[in-house]
Order: C-alpha cells, then sequence, then structure tokens
C-alpha cells in the first residue's frame, strides 16, 4: 500500500484530494495537512511514500518545502498540485524529486491517471536493472502522458475537432460557431467547451454587444 500525505491549504480541495486518493486502489491517505510546518511534523511522526504537494501554502513555497525536507533527509516521492504555469517551477521541482505535476482544476480521471503511473513506476524501478532498455522503460512508464478518461457522452475526435477550431479562433469562439464549424449542435459544442475550462485548457467570456442574452466566447488558453 503505498502512503499518501495529502498538503493542501484549501480545506475543501484537502477533502476532495483525500477522497480521490482513497478510491485509487493500492494507495491510502496517511494524513491531511495545511501547512508545511504541520507537513514537516506529520513526517516526523508518521513516514510517507508520496506527498500530494500543493505549492501555495501559507507558510511558503511548495518547493521550499521539498527543499527542507531533503536536507532533513526525507526521501518521500513528490506529486506538485499547482495552477502556476510557470516552467521553470516545473524544472526546479524536477531538480528537487517532484515526479508529476497535476494542474489546478483536474478530475478524478486525471489524478487517477498520474497516482497509477506512479505506481506502475514504483513497481518497474524496484531492484536492479537488467540495462538500458529496463531504465527506459520504468523512466517511460512515469512520464509517458497517457489519454484521460473523457466525461460520459464526450469522444476523443470530435473533442480534437473542437480543440483545432477554438486554436484557430485568434478571437475566441461561441458554442454556436464551433457546431457549424466541427458539424455538432450548439449544446453538444458547448459541453465540450465547458470541459476545456473546467480542464484547464481553455476560458471564457460573457459576449455583449448584440440585441438579447449575450453568448460566452471561448478562447484557448495558448499554455494550459
Amino acid at each position: 500500500m503505498i502512503r499518501v500525505l495529502v498538503v493542501e491549504d484549501d480545506r475543501v480541495a484537502a477533502d476532495a484530494h483525500e477522497l480521490y486518493v482513497g478510491r485509487v486502489p493500492g494507495f491510502a491517505v496517511a494524513g491531511k495537512v495545511h501547512s508545511g510546518a504541520e507537513a514537516v511534523r506529520a513526517l516526523d511522526r508518521t513516514p510517507v511514500d508520496l506527498l500530494l504537494l500543493d505549492l501555495h501554502l501559507p507558510d511558503g513555497h511548495g518547493l521550499q518545502l521539498v527543499r527542507s525536507l531533503r536536507t532533513a533527509g526525507h526521501t518521500a516521492d513528490v506529486i506538485a498540485v499547482t495552477s502556476a504555469r510557470d516552467l521553470a517551477v516545473v524544472r526546479e521541482g524536477v531538480s528537487l524529486g517532484v515526479v508529476q505535476y497535476v494542474l489546478k482544476p483536474f478530475t478524478f480521471a486525471t489524478l487517477r491517471d498520474r497516482l497509477v503511473r506512479y505506481a506502475e513506476f514504483r513497481t518497474a524501478a524496484a531492484g536492479e536493472a537488467s540495462g538500458q532498455e529496463e531504465v527506459d522503460r520504468a523512466l517511460a512508464t512515469l512520464r509517458t502522458p497517457q489519454p484521460s478518461a473523457l466525461p460520459k457522452g464526450l469522444s476523443a475526435p470530435t473533442l480534437e475537432a473542437v480543440i483545432r477550431t477554438l486554436r484557430a479562433a485568434s478571437g475566441g469562439a461561441t458554442a454556436t460557431g464551433t457546431g457549424t464549424e466541427v458539424g455538432i449542435s450548439r449544446i453538444t459544442a458547448r459541453r465540450y467547451l465547458e470541459h476545456l475550462v473546467t480542464t484547464g485548457r481553455a476560458a471564457r467570456s460573457p459576449q455583449y454587444g448584440q440585441i438579447g442574452r449575450p453568448e460566452l466566447q471561448y478562447r484557448w488558453l495558448s499554455r494550459p
């Protein structure tokens, strides 16, 4: 069983993360804390295998916490949870042993995918490698992206078509325009667009200046 410490200052989010981890076979929540100081105390009491770590804590940045834990001899792996999209932070995290990043907001399917791959990596990396190929295979288990499960009723090919349409629309697109371009109804197009908003790959805002109720305008986020 892989023991996980949830470190998240938002108590509602912490409860959700605890629930998500508990739903993945082979994982168990060893504790839930809301600051870096609480995380240090928890690790001194109960060793864990993995930190599910929010990077923006009330008493310091999450990577500062990881650095101090490494100095103190704690070797738990880290999956970082953050809304920040600064790749410099990603590079620094890799140097400190952060094995995965999960961008907020995320779904249960996204976190489950990261946890399952982490468990596969631990299994593949156990013992001694017979050669370079086995080392490469173990790392690929951790790094190679897997398709996240889509909500019921959404299909990958249609989602890709919606993404292409949205990325091509420099000024954004409405559900009506997207539906016309892709060949689906406005309601269906809106479901796909809202999925992209939920997963952090698109943003929406009301479009004013027309008679009647304003229609939502969606735009692709170039660095999701």
